[in-house]
């Protein structure tokens, strides 16, 4: 086993343990309160996490498993609008993305070193490799917990 990939995985299945700590003892007003002016409510940026797992596992999906493919972008903005972001539940929702990097995780581990430089075509960014997608996905729990975290302060929760 590679120590760098080994290492990126254990950082890809650390993010659903912070995401459940940012959100614990939040109830359900708190986790749908919108208390930072012109941001999203807790339970709408969990959702958007969970949202994006599957698409960028997909994309880390068709890296490993076909020849340079096409990577759809997503518009976060439509689906917040259209996904029923406050009529969903949140312990539902983390039990997905543990689900969801649990299985890729798995896929990952099982990799060659060099199958991180395969490569993909998003949409709008251009090639991306494995690594990159992967890395992607590592970072964007830490970046929204920011966001909770935020919100956590402004209702006057422990942080």
């Amino acid at each position: 086993m590679n120590a760098d990939l080994n290492q990126l995985v254990q950082q890809y299945l650390a993010g659903p343990r912070m995401l459940r700590r940012s959100v614990y003892g939040m109830d359900a007003d708190q986790l749908r309160a919108r208390p930072v002016p012109g941001r999203w409510s807790t339970l709408e940026v969990v959702c958007h996490i969970v949202d994006f797992e599957p698409i960028l596992a997909d994309r880390m999906k068709r890296i490993i498993a076909l020849d340079n493919p096409l990577l759809l972008a997503a518009d976060e903005n439509r689906f917040a609008e259209r996904l029923c972001y406050h009529d969903r539940d949140v312990a539902e929702e983390l039990v997905l993305l543990e689900a969801t990097r649990s299985q890729m995780a798995r896929i990952l581990l099982k990799l060659r070193p060099e199958d991180l430089q395969r490569t993909g075509t998003h949409s709008e960014k251009g090639p991306r490799t494995l690594q990159q997608v992967l890395t992607s996905a590592i970072e964007h729990i830490p970046h929204h917990v920011r966001f909770i975290e935020e919100k956590r302060r402004a209702l006057g929760l422990p942080v």
